[in-house]
């Protein structure tokens, strides 16, 4: 199949990368790395998480960052609501599209929501009607995709049959989460063949984390089936506390460099995006995640930089 032309990259950064870090990220700096992201070029930028402050207490300043970030013409900035509280305090802070996330895995669903994947899906109707009513479009992640920390190895078909039931409830867009980064190009090439027999490949996102340094490998090989969405995250963000020993996203960095080598237009600026990365980094006390940002800064890899 012909590569696309165009590519739609999603920056989860402020949302799923920032959500597990330890240390206390003011909502001053996560508006302004929205900012940064957004003068470099990205048209999508997942801002927060209207979740429960006791679970996720890095996203309890959620309606603060609603309320601060300058919302750029022609940018969305989605965020996540697992559930009708949820999806009412997104609207009161101004939000415009929300997403929901489910689990392709039946532990993973216990582990993360607390809840079955059939009651998970009960659960999001109601919250996809609602926000469809208010004129809100709403976005269906599905995790596990590629295997589970708890079951291993998770079927194509599955994935395809979860994937299928959000986008007929109303999802759009269907974001498909190698949470524990385990996946391969040839398997991602299945689950991309089963789960577009049931979502429009066009509807279809990629979203693949790095924990065996495959995502670019990845996001090249769904290129190849025709996905043109991919989700990544500024200097590699991220990672997942119920599946140990996950890396971060892919790094957004990482992934514009591959789309500009293979003539892929993406309104990215690379150069721009960089330096958001080593600034969030410093930010965050830390080395950059990405090949990226590491060149730029001369910096060993994470393979052999000293400890």
């Amino acid at each position: 199949m012909r590569l696309p032309d165009t590519v739609k990259v999603v920056e989860v950064g402020p949302r799923d990368g920032l959500q597990n870090e330890p240390k206390v990220i003011t909502a001053a700096t996560k508006v302004e790395l929205i900012a940064r992201l957004g003068k470099a070029g990205l048209k999508v930028i997942e801002a927060t998480a209207f979740v429960s402050p006791q679970r996720v207490p890095q996203m309890a300043d959620n309606a603060a960052v609603m309320g601060a970030i300058e919302r750029l013409p022609g940018v969305a900035y989605p965020v996540l609501t697992p559930n009708l509280k949820g999806l009412e305090s997104a609207l009161a802070a101004g939000a415009q599209e929300v997403a929901v996330f489910g689990a392709a895995s039946e532990s993973f669903s216990q582990k993360n929501i607390h809840c079955s994947i059939a009651d998970s899906l009960k659960r999001f109707e109601p919250v996809i009607a609602a926000a469809r009513q208010a004129g809100v479009r709403v976005r269906g992640y599905v995790s596990c995709v590629l295997g589970c920390p708890y079951e291993g190895n998770i079927q194509p078909a599955a994935v395809a049959q979860i994937a299928g039931i959000l986008f007929e409830m109303g999802c759009y867009e269907i974001s498909l989460g190698d949470t524990t980064g385990a996946g391969t190009p040839e398997a991602a090439k299945r689950l991309i063949e089963a789960v577009s027999a049931r979502v429009p490949l066009g509807c279809i996102a990629g979203h693949y984390h790095d924990t065996y340094g495959m995502a670019i490998a990845n996001i090249y090989a769904s290129l190849q089936c025709g996905v043109a969405v991919f989700d990544a995250s500024v200097a590699g963000l991220g990672g997942c506390p119920y599946a140990p020993g996950a890396a971060g996203n892919a790094a957004t960095e990482d992934v514009v460099y591959l789309l500009n080598g293979l003539g892929i237009a993406t309104g990215i600026d690379l150069s721009a995006l960089i330096d958001c990365s080593i600034w969030i980094s410093a930010a965050l006390g830390r080395s950059p995640g990405s090949k990226g940002a590491r060149a730029r800064t001369g910096l060993p890899s994470p393979a052999i930089e000293p400890s």
